[in-house]
């Protein structure tokens, strides 16, 4: 589920990722983490690591604080969000497994097959998958907008399970129809959480504070490390912190939201083949 090839990571408004080079590819997931926020924080690195040296100041600070401070925070918060977007695929597979059940019972559960029942329940599959995909990877702004549209789907196919029973299925199979549609609202509710709350925003505020303010403030330990390097490599020391620690900290971000399209690991709900695959 985790590769960005699977139908779950194939783009909302294009063709899967696989169809560019593995250049490209490598080159694109490569500036997801060393962008221009990496460059900047490394060049007030370097700027102050030059400017003690200047000056004379050097000291040999401890890296436990780097550790303390902003490392173990960062992995705390990726571990976190890495979780979040495997449970929301897991709701993702449940909301279609649950949806292609109903699609099912309309298909083989019945005493006869009506193409046009069929057509119905997928028209309505195809437009509540689509509806979710609006809401989760649109603005929050338009959250209210888009939930209505969703349980409108809902509302639907819960219709379309009451239209079966009418059309003679059993009513214990419309019963375990309408426990599938239950599953489904419950899997639904649980994304919006997970689209909703995140990382908390003072643990957000703190990393990106000391993430801009450490490698300045050690500037005299870069300096002091300097000495003991040969001509052209004091500028290494600054550039990997920065570098690791702004990479650290992109890649937390890239998982925060795994809706936004924006990370090649992001989930993107794939509407139209799901209801392509329906019949299959």
């Amino acid at each position: 589920m985790a590769h960005a090839e699977s139908e779950e990571t194939v783009l909302a408004g294009g063709g899967p990722a696989a169809e560019s080079s593995p250049f490209l590819r490598y080159a694109r997931r490569v500036a997801l983490i060393i962008n221009l926020k990496a460059a900047i924080v490394s060049g007030l690195a370097v700027v102050s690591m030059l400017l003690c040296r200047r000056f004379g100041l050097l000291a040999d600070f401890p890296l436990a604080l780097i550790a303390t401070a902003i490392i173990f925070p960062i992995v705390f918060s990726i571990g976190g969000a890495y979780k979040r977007r495997e449970s929301a695929l897991d709701h993702y597979g449940n909301i279609k497994a649950h949806g292609r059940a109903i699609y099912f019972a309309a298909r083989d559960w019945l005493a006869e097959t009506d193409p046009e029942t069929l057509h119905s329940g997928g028209a309505v599959l195809g437009s509540l998958l689509g509806h979710c995909r609006a809401m989760f990877a649109g603005q929050r702004g338009r959250m209210i907008e888009n939930e209505a549209a969703v349980y409108r789907d809902f509302s639907e196919l819960s219709l379309f399970i009451k239209g079966l029973r009418e059309k003679g299925l059993a009513s214990g199979e419309v019963s375990r129809c309408n426990q599938y549609l239950s599953k489904m609202v419950v899997s639904f509710e649980t994304m919006k959480h997970i689209y909703q709350y995140r990382t908390p925003v003072t643990l957000r505020a703190y990393s990106d504070i000391f993430i801009l303010v450490l490698p300045i403030l050690y500037g005299p330990y870069f300096a002091h490390l300097a000495t003991e390097y040969s001509p052209g490599l004091e500028f290494l020391m600054p550039v990997l912190f920065s570098l690791i620690l702004v990479g650290l900290d992109n890649i937390q971000d890239h998982l925060e939201n795994p809706f936004d399209q924006i990370g090649e690991d992001d989930i993107s709900i794939n509407a139209e083949k799901f209801v392509e695959r329906l019949s299959l």
